[in-house]
């Protein structure tokens, strides 16, 4: 039995009686008056009166019919489940694809485009509770297809639908809330497979419910490619669109401590770094800081040109060594979860500082000892310690920050390949070269090619020859964090700098295009003398002088002491915990068991008052343990509660900050979408007009069908008409014309 989506419409189908009544009436106007012609036309026509008869009620029946058919169209009819039935088809199984990723709070007046997506899942879980045919439900929201590899399941798998479904449907949404993840419709698309299966007696209705942001379908090719698959299954598709445009949002994208040395009493740089995202300029934003959770004076960023980011910086200055967190906040705006960003830091006592001096009196080392920590009444935060190169095959690398290797004849290949293991994990190390240096150990152990660390071949050393002619400095440093602070104008004392001898790259050396190399300082000559390179994790900064006054007077120049402490602080190894992480991304420790007790603590942001995790850590294949916490679907800073094997506590912090380019509201609306999903069948809704278009989820709607009929029956009306009526011969016309003239 079909049913109508504007049921109270049906009433004008008491408008088919008009053709009975409009017939009635012309009968009623007819006078009877005789005539002795028309009694001869009265005896001709009882002989084709049955035929004429019929005709005439074939002719109103036709009117009739299309006064209903035109009224059956406006009133929308829909045809239910007894012709599924008829296909095999024996119930209807809604599937509910639900986007809560953050952009989804996007709100504008008292309403956000989460709110509307319930809305919308309220009306088709009330339609489908009045159906007569057997009905199902699956709810899956987007964040919750990370989790199904670990047992969570969606929300609803194939709920039967009763009376009390809406009643279910607005207890479950007073617990669910918008989620911090990005998480796209790709995955929760592939979820349905994984989790239904295929099934050829039920119809299926997939509806996506999402804000349709340009990040995920303005290049849609994976989408289109799954909307298709659910095509071919036969499967209907509804496209439901939550926002109307895109609003203006600002976002922090990032929090980060600058270079320099994490040491407890030494003042150190942080970044913040502001999005706009809108398409207008955003004036005097302010962003507000909290020490420890602790407010602090904040910095203003006098404006931000649409689609830009801009960085400013200030200063921290934490007094105790432990773990520490820095929070920045900006003023409420569309989306909130990007408003908040975090950053966890450690701060040692110092900063312990390898030293390794190829010479029986650790002469460079010394120099650039003084330079790095000079003492006095200013802490760097270094702790340097000179070692001999044996130490390198002796002992563990990874507790030095940076390590710096000088004036160094030769290394035993363990000690090569305990650096390149220290290197790639992500560690700094220095290298200055002197006269107990060797062209040929450098280039077949340390170079090797290219595969080992050093970053250059060398050919021996080399005199840079005195130009009385050239005005200009030795020492000619770029734009790099080492000599930024050094080579400041208002100093000058860099250009005082005298190289008298260096080692020399091959004729015609330079970087490949592609390397992570570059040349970060040459002499006036040309030649390189300060060379960087990656190599892993790590950096590599290759000195081709002296750090003693041997070669060069740079140790006895101020700007040798300021660069050399920002060369120890761009090379110091960064901790595990000072990397932001994303939401939703697993929380990993691995711990030595000879130094940590199996038990680890996890603490969840305070901010939320979730209960702790106690994880017993596992043991791995290469002998140390393995702890996770998979429940990290907020923002926040997170505690790893250690104890280590002789009874004492450790607390590791990591801050956990949504992704933020998930703040980008740029939406795609229907037509845009309907451009990039060609050859997709579906069907696109806007949230907020879905209410007057639900009913026709819950069945085959036939007035395509009907207007077919409606045209079909016009034309029988008109031919039947034309039959019906009289229309004499052409000659006979001619001929009555011909008489009256």
């Amino acid at each position: 039995m079909p049913a109508f989506v504007h049921y109270p419409l049906l009433w004008g189908l008491l408008l088919v009686g008009v053709p009975v009544v409009i017939h009635l009436i012309n009968m009623l106007r007819h006078r009877r008056v005789q005539w002795a012609a028309m009694e001869f036309l009265l005896q001709s026509q009882k002989k084709n009166r049955t035929w004429i008869m019929l005709k005439q009620l074939l002719l109103l029946l036709l009117r009739m019919l299309a006064v209903a058919v035109v009224v059956l169209i406006v009133a929308g009819p829909l045809l239910r489940n007894q012709f599924g039935n008829l296909l095999g088809s024996t119930k209807t199984h809604h599937i509910v694809l639900l986007d809560d990723s953050f952009s989804m709070s996007d709100r504008w007046a008292d309403s956000s485009a989460f709110g509307e997506a319930k809305l919308v899942i309220q009306r088709i879980g009330t339609e489908a509770a009045r159906q007569r045919q057997p009905q199902t439900f699956t709810l899956l929201r987007f964040s919750r297809v990370a989790r199904i590899d670990r047992g969570t399941q969606p929300d609803l798998l194939e709920e039967p639908v009763d009376t009390g479904f809406s009643s279910k449907l607005d207890e479950m949404f007073r617990e669910i809330e918008v989620s911090q993840t990005s998480a796209g419709p790709t995955a929760a698309l592939d979820a349905i497979g994984q989790l239904l299966g295929e099934s050829a007696d039920e119809r299926r209705i997939v509806y996506l419910i999402s804000d349709f942001r340009a990040r995920q379908w303005d290049d849609p090719t994976d989408l289109q490619e799954q909307l298709l698959q659910l095509n071919e299954a036969d499967a209907e598709v509804h496209l439901i669109n939550c926002v109307d445009r895109a609003r203006p949002n600002l976002a922090i994208t990032s929090l980060r401590a600058a270079e320099g040395i994490r040491a407890a009493g030494v003042p150190l740089l942080m970044e913040v770094t502001v999005q706009n995202f809108g398409t207008t300029t955003a004036k005097e934003v302010s962003v507000l800081l909290e020490e420890d959770g602790h407010s602090r004076p904040g910095t203003r960023i006098a404006e931000i040109p649409p689609g830009r980011a801009v960085m400013d910086r200030f200063l921290v200055h934490f007094h105790t060594a432990g773990e520490h967190q820095m929070t920045a906040r900006l003023e409420s705006d569309a989306v909130a979860a990007d408003n908040v960003r975090y950053h966890a830091l450690s701060f040692p006592v110092d900063v312990p500082v390898l030293m390794i001096d190829g010479s029986p009196d650790a002469r460079d080392a010394r120099f650039l000892s003084i330079a790095s920590a000079p003492g006095g009444p200013v802490r760097t935060g270094i702790n340097p310690q000179i070692e001999t190169p044996r130490y390198l095959s002796l002992n563990p690398l990874a507790q030095h920050h940076t390590i710096n290797l000088l004036n160094i004849e030769r290394m035993d290949r363990s000690a090569v390949e305990a650096l390149e293991q220290y290197i790639s994990a992500g560690g700094g190390v220095s290298i200055f070269l002197g006269e107990r240096c060797r062209s040929q150990f450098i280039n077949d152990e340390l170079y090797r090619h290219g595969k080992g660390f050093f970053p250059l071949p060398v050919v021996g050393q080399t005199e840079l020859l005195v130009d009385r002619l050239e005005k200009a400095p030795d020492l000619q440093v770029g734009d790099h964090p080492i000599f930024r602070r050094a080579a400041d104008e208002r100093f000058g004392f860099i250009k005082t700098v005298i190289v008298q001898r260096y080692f020399a790259a091959p004729d015609g050396w330079k970087p490949e295009a592609d390397s992570t190399i570059r040349v970060i300082a040459r002499l006036r000559n040309g030649a390189p003398l300060v060379v960087e390179r990656r190599f892993g994790e790590g950096r590599v900064v290759a000195f081709l002088t002296t750090a003693a006054p041997a070669w060069n007077n740079w140790a006895r120049n101020p700007s040798f002491v300021v660069a050399m402490q920002d060369m120890q602080a761009y090379l110091s190894r960064r901790g595990p915990s000072e990397v932001s992480r994303v939401v939703g991304s697993k929380l990993e420790l691995e711990l030595d068991p000879d130094q940590y007790q199996p038990q680890v603590r996890f603490m969840k942001p305070a901010e939320y008052a979730a209960p702790p995790a106690t994880i017993d850590a596992a043991p791995t294949a290469d002998g140390s343990l393995a702890a996770e916490l998979a429940e990290t679907d907020t923002s926040g800073i997170y505690e790893a509660r250690l104890t280590t094997t002789n009874g004492t506590s450790e607390v590791r912090r990591y801050a956990y900050n949504v992704e933020a380019e998930e703040g980008n509201l740029k939406a795609l609306l229907g037509p845009q979408l309907a451009a990039r999903l060609s050859g997709v069948k579906y069907e696109y809704r806007q949230a907020v007009a879905f209410q007057y278009t639900v009913s026709e989820l819950a069945g085959y709607n036939m007035s395509e069908w009907l207007l077919y009929l409606l045209v079909l029956l016009l034309i029988g009306e008109q031919i039947l008409a034309y039959s019906a009526s009289y229309h004499p011969p052409a000659r006979s016309r001619t001929l009555r014309n011909a008489v009256f003239a």
